[in-house]
């Protein structure tokens, strides 16, 4: 008995011991297949980042770190990355290091060449289309219209705006629109501020008025959210919701923000609930302007036929309609913020455009000041106004309306400068980076300087010699429609405010770069508003615009016309 028990344990023990060599063993094999699957994937890293110039490229994170350790300054610190690369402006990161996925959906060319912006915005159109990641993105917010679409159906809306855009009839009713809200209300609430002695948000005021005036050339209804008291309104809140929402599913995966969507969770179920009451009040325009067609865009679009000769559907006309909203009025606000930044902070050239525009108006209207204030310049005036063109067409260089665009690449290519561009992967352009980049700019690339846009006798204006050394307004077939219209709308308002008044920044107000599809300022342009008396050369202290600091992170894509 006592035997057979030494037996049985005997026996366990060395089936433990067995047990235990085997598990030894397994442990082994598993480290080493681990061993050498990292080794494996290290050696095709170290491939994979040779052939990169970018930012710096950690294993399995990308470039996502130096990213998001860069958020605050985000388009300076992709300006700074391309001027490391010398002439070339061009360098290739990459977001997704992972075999098979590396190469094609994890590659990113950023560049800000003018040869390349060339080759994809003109030469090789076809090949550089939004994509499929961003038509997904924004297709609950603008369905498939002017700025999210591609192809035939992007042609045929182009077609259709470009001859609509071309007449002169819309350029009178953007004169009558933003005239009458000059005239009605900016003047007033910004007298009552000179009143008062209270400091206002100088973009807050240019978003309202810029939104009244594309709704009501949009579909011929003025929103009056620029008004005395600056009332809330729900459609305009709902709008601004729903944009802020969409672009949050670009800052991650395509499948996480579906998920989202589909349980109705966070900033997805904010953009549902805006969207319905977006919606809503498109719907609502679009049935009145059915009763009652006019002059404006809407009603244009009503009389137009689709490919197959059909009119368009309501769901159509609303999301062509949405696509002018989110154009046109966020663009013109945002460059005028920053023009009058400047000016803020450049006495010398504040005094150039007053002089010029008070030279225009004794011209035009007789040496009573009383005249000049009466009314908003006019047509012919505002075309004299060359030193105020150049200082729009200079703010716009170093502070761009929409910072950066993002193309996806349908076939393998090459671009000009010899970088290889593979199917599947995608190129961003920075828009921001053209304008502070010495070898297309010089050595003075980051300061304002509104006279390289003159002749030499600084009284015509004169263009960027290559057309993609600018592409504030985008380039080749999708050259913004709305060019000449957003020229118009801008001098109108800078004339209109600098000829009666002055501005002063608020002491220790921090303007900031906000994440968005354009150049928000985070938070906003705190001014003193004080009257001008004409004769005076105010004066206040200079700072290089570079000084100005950046603060949130901004999308790698933005959407153009």
């Amino acid at each position: 008995m006592h035997l057979a028990m030494a037996g049985i344990i005997k026996a366990i023990q060395q089936q433990q011991q067995r047990q235990v060599e085997g598990d030894s063993l397994r442990l082994l094999l598993a480290a080493l297949v681990v061993a050498l699957a990292v080794s494996t994937y290290l050696t095709w890293f170290w491939a994979l980042t040779r052939r990169l110039n970018g930012p710096k490229v950690w294993p399995f994170l990308g470039s996502l770190p130096g990213l998001v350790a860069n958020r605050a300054r985000m388009h300076d610190w992709i300006s700074d990355n391309l001027r490391a690369t010398g002439e070339a402006a061009t360098y290739q990161t990459c977001i997704l290091p992972l075999p098979l996925l590396a190469r094609r959906q994890g590659l990113v060319t950023v560049t800000c060449h003018p040869r390349n912006l060339e080759h994809v915005l003109r030469s090789r159109f076809e090949n550089y289309p939004k994509g499929p990641q961003m038509q997904a993105a924004f297709h609950d917010l603008l369905g498939r219209g002017i700025f999210n679409s591609d192809g035939e159906t992007w042609l045929i809306q182009r077609k259709t705006a470009a001859l609509e855009f071309t007449t002169r009839t819309l350029r009178q009713a953007m004169a009558r629109w933003t005239n009458r809200s000059i005239k009605d209300r900016l003047w007033r609430i910004l007298a009552d501020r000179c009143g008062d002695g209270k400091a206002v948000d100088l973009q807050d005021l240019l978003l309202r008025l810029t939104f009244d005036n594309i709704c009501g050339l949009t579909f011929g209804k003025d929103p009056e959210t620029l008004s005395p008291g600056l009332p809330h309104n729900a459609f305009t809140a709902a709008f601004d919701a729903a944009t802020e929402a969409t672009l949050q599913r670009l800052l991650f995966p395509g499948f996480f923000w579906r998920l989202k969507k589909a349980l109705r969770l966070g900033s997805e179920q904010r953009l549902r609930k805006s969207l319905e009451v977006v919606d809503q009040h498109m719907a609502t325009a679009i049935a009145e302007r059915k009763l009652a067609p006019s002059d404006d865009l809407l009603s244009r679009f009503m009389k137009k036929r689709d490919a197959n000769g059909n009119a368009f559907s309501s769901s159509v006309l609303q999301r062509i309609a949405l696509n002018f909203l989110l154009a046109g009025r966020d663009t013109s606000s945002v460059a005028l913020s920053w023009f009058f930044w400047t000016v803020m902070r450049r006495p010398d050239v504040e005094k150039k455009l007053v002089d010029e525009m008070t030279a225009v108006l004794t011209d035009t209207r007789g040496p009573d000041t009383a005249t000049w204030l009466a009314e908003p310049m006019g047509f012919d005036e505002l075309d004299r106004l060359v030193h105020l063109k150049a200082a729009l067409q200079e703010t716009l260089r170093l502070y761009p309306s929409v910072p950066q665009d993002t193309k996806y690449v349908v076939a393998d290519d090459v671009l000009p400068d010899g970088t290889v561009v593979p199917a599947g992967s995608t190129v961003t352009y920075s828009i921001y980076s053209v304008g502070r980049m010495e070898s297309i700019w010089g050595k003075d690339c980051r300061e304002f300087r509104p006279e390289r846009w003159l002749s030499a006798e600084g009284n015509r204006f004169e263009p960027a010699k290559d057309p993609y050394q600018f592409v504030a307004f985008n380039g080749g077939p999708r050259t913004c429609l709305g060019k000449d219209l957003a020229y118009l709308q801008m001098k109108s308002i800078a004339s209109a405010v600098l000829l009666r008044y002055r501005l002063e920044l608020v002491p220790g107000h921090r303007v900031q770069q906000k994440m968005s599809l354009t150049l928000f300022m985070k938070n906003g342009l705190r001014a003193y508003v004080r009257p001008r008396s004409h004769g005076d050369d105010a004066r206040y202290p200079y700072s290089s615009p570079d000084q100005v600091s950046a603060s949130s992170t901004a999308t790698t894509t933005a959407v153009a016309a």
